[in-house]
């Protein structure tokens, strides 16, 4: 499944991305990007410093984009495990993550992530597996 800019904008206005200060920028044959932004609100307990959860919810939606541009119409995916190694402080105003999928199988996936600022260090890794899953109308 493509995603066009439009369909990427539409998803950046959902109030999860904007409390949180994600933004989905792309998503195309089992890879994504995403930027987090983080809002003063969500770097606790030291501010400038996201908590590790922002982090955590940064990677799961982005490997869950790159999961989904592999699925068919009326299909989405489930998070059923993540494991996450934060590799230091995330100090910084931007992150950015890229996800990509390693393997598919049937209705499982399994993808991976990181998160870098904009010289390349390296803050979190994660791997992850999703259940693809049906979309009721």
């Amino acid at each position: 499944m493509e995603f066009s800019q439009e369909d990427m904008a539409a998803s950046n206005r959902n109030p999860l991305y904007q409390t949180l200060g994600i933004e989905a920028l792309e998503a195309s044959q089992g890879r994504a990007r995403c930027v987090l932004r983080p809002k003063p609100a969500v770097c606790w307990p030291f501010p400038g410093q996201p908590h590790g959860g922002i982090l955590f919810t940064l990677m799961d939606t982005t490997m869950a984009w790159a999961v989904i541009t592999l699925v068919e119409p009326g299909q989405n995916c489930a998070t059923i495990s993540i494991e996450v190694q934060y590799t230091q402080r995330a100090l910084g105003g931007e992150f950015v993550c890229k996800g990509w999928v390693v393997y598919r199988a049937g209705r499982m996936a399994y993808a991976r992530a990181e998160v870098k600022d904009r010289a390349g260090g390296l803050f979190a890794t994660a791997q992850a597996a999703f259940r693809v899953i049906r979309v009721s109308a």
